[in-house]
């Protein structure tokens, strides 16, 4: 939902955002297709949102289907996970604790929403995930988690995600920007990477829509989240048609 030319300033807008069952505080991927969308508007550059968790800024550039934008999420932080809450996350996931990478801790990280951040060792592991949706949704009411990210490390600086949204008929989203904003946080407070640095996060192949995000971690500050969108042709007649 938006209001658009906040103070009359086609550049600001103000952002609500809303999943199939409820209202959420940010939406990475959203923010991008809809910066994205204005800049078929108003032309590339700088657009500004004012949203639940505080203003964020996109830059976009290119035209069309070319068109990238990158946004800067709020301060990031991370949370250990609360006795006997890991273990029943785990068991839902079906998930063995030796099946998590030891070089990667599991924490609740933060950076407009919080998500659990798992990183699985083994390919087969992270490839035959399964879960109950409607339990796995239940614990992530009580604990006001947005996403689970379940990761994978696959080089130096490529990871793959996973991140678990049961929601109506969804249960795992394809591009989730605040996950991706808050792992670059937790790469960072926990001193796995040495900012500035880059990382490459795909997502979308096991529910056949594979993409790619790229995450710019500085040394301080909130982390920059970059990304493209597909236009998508408006399938509703013309009003009056």
């Amino acid at each position: 939902m938006t209001d658009p030319a906040v103070g009359g300033d086609p550049r600001r807008s103000r952002v609500r955002y809303f999943s199939p069952i409820a209202e959420v505080p940010f939406c990475g991927h959203a923010t991008i297709a809809l910066a994205v969308a204005l800049s078929t508007r108003i032309g590339a550059g700088t657009v500004a949102f004012d949203t639940p968790v505080g203003p964020v800024v996109i830059e976009t550039e290119g035209e069309g289907v070319q068109t990238k934008a990158s946004f800067t999420a709020i301060e990031p932080r991370i949370n250990t996970f609360s006795a006997g809450v890991l273990a029943e996350l785990l068991g839902l996931l079906r998930i063995a604790e030796e099946d998590l990478d030891p070089a990667f801790p599991p924490r609740i990280a933060y950076s407009g929403n919080w998500h659990p951040v798992l990183f699985i060792a083994h390919r087969q592991v992270f490839d035959s995930l399964d879960f109950d949706p409607d339990a796995v949704r239940q614990l992530m009411n009580v604990n006001n988690w947005t996403t689970v990210s379940v990761l994978q490390r696959l080089a130096e600086q490529e990871f793959e995600a996973r991140n678990l949204f049961p929601v109506g008929v969804m249960a795992e989203d394809p591009a989730t920007g605040s996950a991706a904003a808050a792992v670059g946080g937790y790469l960072r407070i926990l001193g796995l990477v040495e900012p500035p640095a880059k990382i490459f996060i795909q997502q979308g192949r096991h529910v056949g829509r594979p993409g790619l995000l790229t995450v710019t971690i500085p040394p301080t500050g909130g982390i920059m989240v970059s990304g493209t969108a597909a236009l998508i042709p408006n399938p509703l007649p013309p009003v009056g048609g």
